[in-house]
């Protein structure tokens, strides 16, 4: 059972992230694709906008795939950490934890997850499981 677990926490949240990827690089889900997103990210300070985007969305996008696969999961565990780490102290930690002020209470929990999930393994459904 716990391997269902896993399975379940590494596609669900890897899939989330790899919609948030594609908000930022494509546009799509009702993103605001490079552009856009770059200029939010100009806005708060992190320059060059339109390059951080970029970084991001590859990040999320490529993190959230690797992490749904179960492929290179401390990776994907690193590359979903280290975006919401950025998202905390650029955006929401300002705000004290509270979601309901824009706080950083779900960056935490996504963060760790992924932290978790990088140290404990990605579970016998994985493609790490089955290569390595």
């Amino acid at each position: 059972m716990m391997d269902i677990g896993l399975l379940i926490i590494r596609v669900v949240i890897g899939v989330l992230f790899v919609a948030h990827g594609a908000q930022k690089l494509f546009g799509w889900f009702g993103g605001y694709g490079l552009k856009g997103t770059g200029g939010w990210f100009d806005s708060i300070g992190m320059k060059p906008g339109v390059t951080m985007a970029l970084i991001a969305g590859l990040a999320e996008l490529t993190g959230g795939i690797l992490f749904a696969l179960g492929l290179l999961t401390p990776v994907a565990g690193l590359l979903i950490a280290g975006t919401m780490a950025i998202a905390i102290m650029k955006v929401h930690g300002p705000n004290g934890l509270w979601s309901t002020s824009n706080g950083y209470e779900y960056n935490l929990t996504l963060l760790a997850v992924a932290i978790g999930i990088a140290l404990i393994g990605p579970g016998h459904y994985s493609l790490d499981a089955f290569l390595f």
